[in-house]
């Protein structure tokens, strides 16, 4: 008996953090879940801002993506890393989102509230007022690029180049093959090596 409880407690300590701190909020840990929330509250609105170019959204379907999380901590099972599952969640309420609004109202601005998204270029030196208005005029293009995308190449190219996720996590959280995330990348980074071109 005392083997089979060591050996649970191994391959629990195997699991990664954030699916620990899962399986606590599992067993009705709130202080788990606050941590968890904390952890990844600013990823997640990131991401749906970037998919749904409306800050004030981003936060109502983030809060909603946690809810969702909260509301089935019963049932979890670490079988993914913890953030697959939850950027699942996020993205099938980005992709419904941006569903209703197309069938309701057709566009909103892309340059609206375009600078509450944290950049994440680092700066190695002092640039000049020119080059900072150069590099933003920039940026803005290619964020309207990426928004300009269908939503599912979207939703790949944030993951892949935005939160840095493997073709695997991605596929998992897109609920498609590796080769079909290849695919969307492919044809996203096509479109966009396209578009901006006249930035290189």
């Amino acid at each position: 008996m005392d083997e089979w409880v060591s050996k649970d407690m191994v391959a629990v300590e195997a699991l990664e953090p954030d699916a620990r701190l899962m399986l606590r909020v599992r067993e009705g840990d709130a202080a788990s879940f606050a941590l968890l929330l904390e952890r990844h509250r600013a990823p997640v609105i990131r991401f749906l801002y970037r998919m749904v170019q409306n800050q004030a959204v981003a936060e109502e379907l983030a809060q909603e993506a946690f809810l969702r999380v909260y509301r089935a901590r019963a049932r979890y099972e670490p079988t993914a890393r913890f953030t697959t599952w939850l950027f699942r969640i996020a993205t099938h309420l980005a992709l419904n989102s941006l569903r209703d609004r197309r069938s309701g109202k057709h566009h909103e601005s892309l340059d609206e509230e375009a600078g509450e998204t944290p950049s994440r270029q680092l700066a190695d030196r002092r640039p000049t007022i020119e080059q900072k208005l150069l590099d933003r005029a920039r940026l803005d293009e290619v964020r309207r690029a990426v928004a300009a995308l269908p939503d599912k190449q979207r939703a790949a190219v944030l993951m892949h180049k935005y939160e840095e996720m493997e073709y695997s996590q991605i596929a998992r959280v897109l609920e498609c093959s590796e080769s079909a995330v290849k695919s969307l990348l492919f044809r996203a980074y096509e479109t966009l090596r396209v578009r901006l071109a006249h930035l290189a």
